[in-house]
């Protein structure tokens, strides 16, 4: 399955602060994938890669909501 983004796409990664988040995480931020966040349920509020984690996508999506209204 391809998954299309380009320079304006915002990523919100799954399994962010796992061994493999954090290894496909830090590769695509080196890359230049505008990733905004993670996710990974227990550990909201903390940040990982100098990125916020969220416990749900939806605690996310939330937020984003919040700051655009």
């Amino acid at each position: 399955m391809s998954i299309l983004i380009d320079k304006v796409s915002r990523v919100l990664v799954q399994g962010f602060t796992g061994s493999q988040g954090t290894l496909h995480s830090s590769q695509s931020i080196e890359y230049g994938t505008n990733v905004v966040g993670g996710v990974t349920p227990g550990k909201g509020g903390t940040s990982h890669l100098d990125l916020p984690v969220f416990n749900s996508v939806k605690r996310r999506l939330n937020k984003c909501n919040q700051t655009h209204h």
